[in-house]
């Protein structure tokens, strides 16, 4: 078995980041939650740039769950909460495939600032990861449940009509709830209030750009 010195395990952190940021996922057709539901072409030009929009501030949470799972498993102290984090961050793959999916449906794009989520988010899951696994998985654990409760409020806004999307997004909030529950099982520490109150004001400055950018 090869053993990766550190130049081969940035080399391999760049890739990674790379193929997140401007690789397409490939989605099968099993795969797609969207394909369950009809698709929503008779909702009118402002109901679809809602729609697009709130997808593309979903895609947006996706990329930066990408890089703040990638950034826990590079400081990850045990190789077991380091598979752990590698795992959760390919299962995140199929909710970044899925947004993206559903935005060139509706004909939109994802956040130009796409670049910035990433490595913003790695930067912080790495800063994170020093403090010890268990903040690593704290950190994690209340991520997942203010994605739950920001996702429960898109439910709220999206377009009665776009059952596509809504479909999409249940299926997401399902995992996420998950994740949450399996990095507490793994060992998570509760984080400080004030903690988890900055947690929020950063998750929003990012839900509020990538709505219109």
């Amino acid at each position: 078995m090869r053993n990766y010195n550190s130049v081969d395990q940035i080399l391999s952190h760049l890739d990674r980041g790379l193929r997140t940021i401007f690789v397409k996922p490939n989605i099968k057709a099993k795969d797609y939650p969207g394909n369950n539901a009809k698709y929503n072409s008779d909702m009118d030009k402002a109901d679809r740039k809602r729609s697009a929009r709130l997808m593309r501030v979903n895609h947006a949470g996706e990329i930066a769950a990408q890089g703040l799972y990638h950034g826990h498993a590079t400081t990850a102290k045990d190789e077991k909460i380091r598979s752990h984090m590698n795992t959760s961050a390919n299962e995140e793959k199929l909710h970044l495939g899925w947004c993206e999916k559903r935005l060139y449906e509706l004909d939109d794009r994802p956040s130009a600032l796409t670049p910035v989520w990433y490595l913003g988010s790695y930067t912080l899951g790495a800063a994170v990861g020093l403090l010890g696994d268990k903040w690593s998985l704290g950190f994690i654990s209340e991520t997942e449940k203010q994605v739950v409760e920001h996702l429960d409020k898109h439910l709220e806004h999206l377009p009665e009509q776009d059952k596509k999307s809504r479909e999409i997004l249940l299926n997401i909030r399902s995992d996420e709830a998950k994740h949450d529950k399996s990095a507490q099982a793994a060992g998570a520490t509760e984080l400080p209030t004030l903690a988890k109150v900055l947690m929020n004001g950063i998750s929003k400055v990012m839900t509020k750009t990538s709505y219109w950018v």
